[in-house]
């Protein structure tokens, strides 16, 4: 049954993410109330009102579904337990069995294993001795990662020598890992997957993505790929998604290889941020689309009407003498400015994103990351 505008929609997580959902489910007329740790999280400026307290607090969660008529996430390290209390008073998109499998990285890829999903060499270990081993069974270089927690790069060390295998287990301080081997990577790209509970699936087209130290860097949508590619990847996510029984978003990491194999990085199932560019360039934003999907309306339209890009803008941007200079990012033809309302900047945080659009991926591209030179004077 459809949750109708004028219902109240809860939000796990108030960060950048949470607060675009607010805004989109506040366009189309919800109430909106959101549970994060921090007071003064990006949301809180764009909501009817704030739990505040830690995403492990179940109790907590479960006081965000009394509030609610429908909950769904933004971020993945919230409460299991709270997200199956709030499920007995509401409905809660995506579920705990879908949380419980993805946060896990161990888990996740023995998921995709188990359901013939392509992933690439890995190994999960736990203790000193089985990093150690898992590293010289994969052989070369390898990442070990912590499998839970973790994002832009954080939570993970690579390795190519026997000594960093050895150091890797006490660096991350995890009681588990895993370990993946390095690839022949061509491109990574993504595709976002839309499903609502009465199993009607939208996917859009998949997103070209360049990390620098480990952080996204900029996205371009639409890929400029190969068809086959293209179309490998959406079947790819659509078939997890459908498999997962997600309600909600999950979006699908995906690496290309030299060798043309395409084989699952990760899962997220929430917002992303490399559909950012679905704000500019879709007829249904991301945002948009995750309201539509947890209320079970109607999916929006995922075509792409004109090429876009985005690039990150990271706290080192406003820890220079000179502030950045949005004036001059506005300049270029078709860029935007997103800012997410975060008063603190630090190395490395997300603080908001340029966009433009373009007549070409290569044009488009080519704007948002002359915005980006011109607002930090780099």
């Amino acid at each position: 049954m459809a949750i109708l505008p004028g219902a109240t929609l809860g939000i796990l997580g108030g960060g950048q993410l949470g607060r675009m959902v607010a805004m989109a489910a506040r366009a189309l007329g919800y109430g909106v109330v959101a549970l994060d740790p921090d007071p003064d999280c990006p949301a809180r400026s764009v909501v009817d009102d704030l739990v505040t307290a830690p995403f492990e607090d179940a109790d907590a969660a479960v006081r965000l579904a009394k509030m609610s008529d429908v909950v769904t996430l933004e971020i993945e390290k919230v409460s299991v337990e709270g997200l199956r209390r709030g499920a007995a008073l509401v409905p809660v998109r995506p579920s705990a069995a879908v949380l419980e499998t993805i946060h896990d990285k161990a888990a996740q890829k023995a998921w995709l294993e188990a359901h013939g999903f392509p992933v690439g060499p890995w190994r999960a270990a736990r203790g000193n001795e089985e990093v150690i081993a898992a590293c010289a069974a994969l052989g070369g270089r390898c990442f070990v990662k912590a499998v839970e927690g973790g994002y832009d790069g954080r939570g993970q060390v690579v390795v190519t020598t026997p000594a960093e295998a050895a150091a890797a287990w006490g660096e991350l301080g995890a009681a588990r890992v895993e370990v993946e081997a390095a690839l022949d990577l061509a491109h990574e790209l993504s595709v976002l997957v839309a499903r609502r509970p009465s199993g009607e699936v939208a996917v859009y087209p998949p997103a070209l993505n360049f990390h620098e130290d480990r952080i996204l860097s900029w996205s371009l949508l639409p890929a400029p790929l190969p068809e086959r590619v293209l179309a490998q990847a959406g079947e790819i996510a659509r078939g997890i998604a459908e498999a997962l029984g997600v309600e909600g978003l999950v979006a699908v990491e995906l690496f290309l290889l030299k060798s043309g194999a395409l084989l699952v990085n990760e899962l997220a199932p929430r917002p992303h941020n490399t559909f950012h560019a679905t704000e500019v360039a879709g007829t249904t934003s991301q945002f948009e689309q995750l309201v539509r999907a947890v209320c079970d309306l109607p999916l929006g339209a995922v075509e792409i009407a004109r090429p876009a890009a985005i690039a990150n803008l990271l706290g080192e941007a406003w820890l220079t003498p000179k502030p950045p200079d949005f004036e001059a990012a506005l300049s270029v033809p078709g860029a935007r400015l997103h800012l997410y309302g975060k008063r603190v900047a630090r190395p490395g945080r997300k603080m908001g994103h340029l966009s433009a659009v373009g007549d070409t991926s290569a044009e488009a591209l080519e704007r948002v990351l002359r915005a980006k030179r011109l607002l930090t004077r780099a």
